[in-house]
């Protein structure tokens, strides 16, 4: 595997993206189109094009493998390496004019997430992680990534992005964890795995994710010394449910109310 090959290659998708994406961010002119009959899934030209030129980019650089997007699907490869993207993971969020949208970048080998990026094009910022980086980069200039610790679950901060979570009993395990913590925020798409990457929270849970949302902010988040899992504490990069902590022992306490084996002391009678 070729590190710098794969770091030059990542910036350029994720400079070829922001290209795309920001000159239709807060447009006037932006009308998305919707993917479901029944309900709302929101796509843009931004969401196509950015997938496109970063496409592109691979084709030139690395035509050998292969491909995972969430607008055009899977492309085949040969050398066991697959990119995972989102040209816009958050198109909801950015069609609001809302800055918690991004670009993921993600690579896999057989075992899973191996590099991603967290491409925030508005703020300017780039969360990197993987293959012995762990950082983001600002006009300011770089500083490194690091979960926060020694955080318990009493005096953690919750991130999730949509209130419902999912089904009803996905929205129930979910508020068995935020009845414990100090502060629960939604709607913040991939930004919230960024942030707990930065060590500014503890916690992301999520359902109903698929793998193009959660390969890069799992190589960035571990990479910062977090970890990632499903719901039962396996691997997460297929997408489905997911729990992000800062650390072991604040992901195990969380799982504990999560799976349903722990449930919040009654009150003590007067």
């Amino acid at each position: 595997m070729d590190k710098n090959d794969i770091f030059e290659t990542a910036a350029l998708m994720a400079d070829a993206a922001r290209l795309r994406t920001m000159p239709l961010f807060r447009s006037a002119g932006l009308t998305p189109d919707n993917k479901l009959s029944d309900g709302f899934d929101p796509v843009t030209e931004a969401d196509r094009e950015s997938e496109r030129a970063m496409r592109a980019i691979l084709a030139e650089r690395r035509p050998d493998d292969a491909i995972l997007g969430e607008e055009f699907g899977m492309s085949d490869g040969s050398t066991g390496l697959t990119w995972v993207l989102d040209p816009i993971d958050g198109t909801r969020a950015f069609i609001s004019g809302a800055p918690s949208w991004g670009t993921l970048i993600g690579l896999t080998d057989d075992a899973g997430p191996v590099y991603g990026i967290i491409d925030q094009p508005f703020t300017g910022e780039r969360f990197e992680g993987g293959l012995g980086r762990a950082r983001v980069l600002t006009a300011a200039g770089e500083r490194p990534l690091g979960v926060r610790r020694g955080v318990g679950l009493a005096q953690a901060t919750l991130l999730s992005t949509f209130p419902e979570i999912g089904t009803a009993e996905e929205r129930a395990a979910f508020e068995r964890v935020a009845a414990q913590v100090r502060l629960t925020r939604y709607g913040l798409d991939c930004y919230g795995y960024a942030l707990l990457a930065l060590g500014q929270v503890d916690l992301v849970i999520e359902a109903g994710l698929h793998a193009y949302d959660i390969v890069a902010p799992i190589a960035v988040v571990e990479a910062a010394g977090g970890i990632v899992t499903d719901w039962q504490g396996g691997p997460a990069h297929r997408g489905g449910r997911v729990i992000a902590a800062a650390t072991r022992e604040l992901h195990a306490e969380a799982l504990e109310f999560l799976r349903g084996d722990r449930v919040a002391d009654a009150p003590a009678l007067d």
